[in-house]
C-alpha cells in the first residue's frame, strides 16, 4: 500500500498517542487473486519498516472491490513516517506490485492514491 498518499496528517501529539489513520482505494477485479497471494506473505523488509517507523495493528480489507486499509501510528510526525516509507527501497519495489493492481476512487484528491476516510465512531 502506498503509504505515503494514503491518509491526512493525524492530529500532532506530544504524548505519542496513537493515531487511527483509514484509506480506501479500488482493487481492479483482475488482480484479486495475486494481491491476496502476495499480502498472505508480505516481504520481511516492508512489514519492518512500517514497525520501525511506528505503524501497527495495520489491516487491509476487502469488499466488493473496495479495499479498506486501517492502522495505527504511535509516532508525533506521520509527514515523516511516511517519507521514510516511501524512501524504503523494498517498499519502493513492493509498490511497484501492488499499485499497478489499484484504482484510485473518482473521488481522490489530485496526488493522492489511497483516499483517506474520515473517522465517524470510535469505542476503545
Amino acid at each position: 500500500m502506498s503509504t505515503t498518499d494514503a491518509s491526512p496528517d493525524p492530529p500532532e501529539a506530544a504524548d505519542r498517542d496513537t493515531h487511527r489513520i483509514a484509506a480506501v482505494v479500488q482493487l481492479r477485479p483482475e488482480h484479486e487473486i495475486e494481491y491476496r497471494r502476495l499480502h498472505a506473505d508480505v516481504w520481511p523488509g516492508v512489514l519492518a519498516t512500517l514497525r520501525r517507523v511506528g505503524v501497527r495493528n495495520y489491516s487491509i480489507f476487502l469488499r466488493d472491490g473496495l479495499l479498506f486499509s486501517y492502522l495505527e501510528y504511535t509516532g508525533d510526525d506521520w509527514t515523516a513516517a511516511q517519507a521514510e516509507i516511501a524512501a524504503d527501497p523494498e517498499t519502493q519495489r513492493w509498490w511497484q506490485l501492488t499499485d499497478a493492481m489499484q484504482e484510485p476512487l473518482k473521488t481522490t484528491a489530485e496526488g493522492e492514491w489511497w483516499a483517506p476516510a474520515e473517522e465517524v465512531f470510535h469505542l476503545d
